[in-house]
């Protein structure tokens, strides 16, 4: 149970509240190493998993001692950083963000730009994990991905759904648990993907409001719009809220310990959300920060994240030596539905609004 609730910290940390920041992981290392780098990485389950089964070894292979540092909150990490880097300081050389953050921090030139011919192992990477200044500096390198899926009780359900369209299915009424809020649910993106042809139905207004009114049909299903993933993840397993979206590894980790529960990734593909590795302005260890960000962006490292922590690869799977279960346990082959996390950063008051107005007000 407690791995089951510790495996989302690494998202909850990105939308709830955290006070404060733990630090030091290793510091008998700092004090033998020259080199050094802070590294800031979500809290909990993840960063616990980091400090055992990859910080080590970067050390062993490259002699720079690692000071892992647990972000709080997304938002909250990123003014940090920001009022940090006004005074010259850096509470992390390198962090784990993501792309909202990634995408507001562009905007006061937070983020140092990222030599690639120092990371030659970026050329592992799919495309959408290398995150990019508007001019085209590379400013962030994929991290970690995990998926958010739709996920149903094997009780209730005998045969997994296929689509996203099942949401609006009058035969489920009040049986889904869906998040609570426009800029983690990703149901409109969800909504766009099924019904409009795809994401780009949503970078008008007008096609805002479509997405929006098509969305509101599916109140009368929702039985639960939840913020706190235990008490959905509960009524999940139980039966009580037989069917919603969910993570997929948590979904996976729960099948596996005995409950009624499946992760489907639908034909329109699950939810791909990310973190990035973006380095501090204010920070001196441009050095170090690069041959961090090569070092994890090796596939062999991809596959320990994704064997150890639980996330998804960001480099191409033909490089992976992952087995077909391994990769299932923790992505798809299914082209993911990504995130519109430009509207997050410029729509964000207008679309809140509107959520409360039309959706889960």
């Amino acid at each position: 149970m407690d791995a089951f609730q510790n495996k989302v910290s690494r998202r909850t940390v990105l939308g709830a509240g955290v006070a404060g920041v733990a630090t030091l992981a290793m510091p008998s290392l700092l004090r033998a190493q020259d080199k050094s780098l802070k590294i800031g990485v979500y809290g909990g389950y993840f960063k616990d998993s980091f400090d055992k089964n990859i910080f080590p070894d970067f050390t062993k292979a490259t002699g720079i001692a690692v000071e892992s540092v647990a972000e709080p909150t997304g938002e909250a990490w990123l003014v940090q950083l920001e009022q940090a880097a006004r005074a010259g300081q850096a509470p992390a050389d390198v962090s784990m963000m993501s792309q909202v953050a990634m995408l507001k921090g562009q905007a006061t030139d937070l983020w140092t730009p990222l030599d690639m011919a120092k990371i030659p192992n970026a050329s592992n990477l799919l495309d959408r994990f290398v995150n990019k200044y508007p001019d085209g500096r590379v400013g962030g390198i994929g991290a970690v991905a995990w998926y958010i899926t739709l996920v149903t009780n094997t009780d209730v359900y005998k045969e997994a759904p296929d689509s996203w369209a099942a949401f609006w299915d009058k035969a489920n009424e009040d049986k889904l648990g869906l998040l609570a809020l426009v800029s983690n649910s990703f149901l409109l993106e969800v909504t766009a993907k099924t019904f409009f042809g795809g994401t780009d139905a949503l970078s008008t207004e007008e096609g805002l409001l479509k997405a929006f009114d098509k969305l509101a049909e599916v109140k009368p299903n929702v039985r639960l719009w939840y913020r706190d993933e235990a008490q959905f993840e509960q009524a999940l397993k139980s039966g009580e809220i037989p069917m919603g979206q969910y993570y997929h590894d948590v979904t996976g980790l729960a099948a596996a310990d005995g409950n009624p529960v499946r992760s489907t990734f639908p034909k329109e593909g699950g939810i791909q959300d990310s973190g990035c590795w973006a380095l501090s302005r204010a920070s001196k260890k441009s050095e170090e920060a690069h041959i961090f960000i090569n070092y994890m962006s090796q596939p062999a490292i991809q596959a320990t994240l994704s064997r150890k922590v639980g996330t998804a690869p960001t480099v191409k799977r033909e490089l992976l030596d992952l087995t077909d279960e391994e990769f299932a346990a923790v992505s798809s082959d299914i082209e993911p539905i990504i995130p519109r996390y430009d509207l997050y950063q410029t729509k964000s008051d207008w679309l809140n609004q509107k959520w409360t107005e039309l959706i889960a007000g």
